[in-house]
């Protein structure tokens, strides 16, 4: 068991257990771009996203600040390394694997808690969770990955044991299941990417093996640049009742429109979407925590949320449910 490889695990939340992976690969139709990304679960383009170390000496802190940058150089994001308590990503060091929570799913975890964890560190396992942070899957996972064809037998009796030590369910999870079809806009996987793990060809039937991928491909340089793009137009605009409804449109691919949205009484309140724009919307509370997002539960392919919230402002993001379209909305 010596030659087992160490792989990273994703962090999946207990009301998504039982669910289906959906994700949307980016650059439909251009033949280049091959990245995944679930879409539901994006930063806001721009955040500055606040991070805290739990524990770690100051060599793991530096070589973690040091190479996660480099997302940066590329993505219109921005990591805040300070000790903040209400940090919303959490690094721990613990002798637990490598594993993170996928985008926006960390603000839902309480505040004490790691989103992150490096049981092991190097250039490319820091950059591999950087980028399930940013909202990344696991590259082998992506439906149109078909050179995959895994031994099962060899695969599970491999990450079973050291140093893994995986049970069945997180073994099925992180190398079997693919994500929905109907979620993918895209092509072929990219075997350069940094989201894709290393392997040896006794793992498929084939003899199919991927070399470790320690830099930042091509493709994933352009999928930061893409998902998280810079000089796009955002707009602020206070969000009220009204009657009818306020007039809106994503003018440019990828732009967000962001709504202020001040609640004077506690209770229960519905933000909904009009249109025949498919677009996707998340509700964040005062402190920057994720409170919820939809798709489509509105009518057609408009998005509806509804929440009991107390006294406070919010922010309300709308954008198209696909980076490279746009399209009118209410």
């Amino acid at each position: 068991m010596s030659n087992v490889p160490h792989v990273c695990f994703d962090r999946i939340l207990p009301s998504e257990l039982n669910k289906p992976h959906t994700i949307t690969t980016i650059g439909a139709g251009d033949g280049a771009m091959r990245a995944a990304f679930q879409k539901g679960k994006l930063w806001p383009n721009g955040s500055i996203i606040r991070i805290r170390f739990i524990g770690g000496t100051d060599s793991q802190r530096r070589d973690v600040k040091q190479f996660a940058s480099e997302w940066t150089q590329h993505a219109n994001l921005t990591f805040d390394f300070d000790t903040q308590a209400n940090a919303q990503v959490r690094i721990a060091f613990l002798d637990d694997g490598a594993w993170s929570y996928i985008g926006t799913d960390a603000l839902t975890r309480h505040p004490s808690e790691p989103t992150m964890n490096f049981g092991w560190l190097d250039q490319g396992v820091i950059l591999h969770e950087f980028g399930h942070m940013i909202g990344m899957i696991h590259e082998h996972q992506n439906p149109n990955g078909n050179a995959m064809q895994w031994n099962k037998p060899v695969v599970n009796a491999s990450l079973s044991g050291p140093p893994n030590r995986w049970n069945q369910a997180t073994i099925d999870h992180n190398m079997y299941a693919k994500y929905d079809m109907g979620q993918i806009n895209g092509s072929a996987f990219d075997p350069g990417s940094v989201m894709l793990y290393s392997f040896p060809a006794n793992w498929t039937t084939n003899g199919f093996h991927t070399a470790p991928n320690d830099v930042l491909s091509e493709v994933d340089k352009e999928f930061a640049r893409r998902v998280y793009p810079r000089n796009v137009p955002a707009t602020s605009t206070p969000l009220v009742v009204s009657n009818p409804p306020i007039s809106a449109s994503i003018g440019a691919p990828a732009e967000e429109d962001l709504y202020t949205m001040v609640v004077s009484n506690a209770g229960r309140h519905v933000i909904e979407t009009s249109g025949a724009t498919d677009v996707f919307m998340t509700l964040f509370g005062p402190s920057g925590n994720r409170i919820a997002q939809d798709d489509d539960s509105g009518v057609g392919s408009n998005a509806r949320i509804v929440a009991n919230l107390t006294p406070a402002t919010y922010v309300v993001q709308v954008r198209h449910f696909s980076k490279t379209k746009t399209g009118n909305y209410s």
